[in-house]
């Protein structure tokens, strides 16, 4: 199982975000800066997020973005969501019903750690973050 650059970006993203006080606006570039990836590559990504309604956008010379207001702790999965979508990771390459054996065993592991990265918060990672990168 893999999950995209996009959400590697994505969740690093968030993270520096959680970490940065509430009011404070980031660019994209100090985004795109401190990951090493492209602002054009990063602000479509960004505007996954500003459409998922975790983050707010303002626009102009010191514009920027920052956390939502309506959700300032984003659980893990809540950001893949934003991402990667709500489709389920297995599909049985077979045509049998919902009593397929393979399908229950692979429902219940993605629900499992989907419960995981519900109940996996940005803020856990918070002070660790801002310790590391003077934020």
């Amino acid at each position: 199982m893999k999950y995209s650059k996009a959400t590697n970006y994505a969740l690093h993203t968030m993270l520096y975000l959680v970490s940065t006080a509430p009011e404070q606006l980031v660019s994209v570039h100090q985004l795109a800066d401190f990951q090493k990836v492209s602002p054009t590559y990063l602000s479509k990504i960004l505007t996954k997020l500003v459409k998922a309604g975790m983050i707010e956008s303002t626009s102009g010379a010191n514009g920027g973005y920052r956390l939502s207001r309506r959700n300032p702790d984003p659980s893990f999965l809540e950001i893949i969501h934003a991402i990667e979508g709500r489709a389920s990771l297995f599909e049985c390459s077979q045509n049998h019903n919902a009593e397929c054996l393979i399908q229950q065993v692979m429902v219940q592991a993605e629900e499992e750690m989907e419960s995981f990265l519900h109940h996996k918060k940005m803020s856990e990672l918070a002070s660790q973050m801002r310790n590391a990168y003077s934020l």
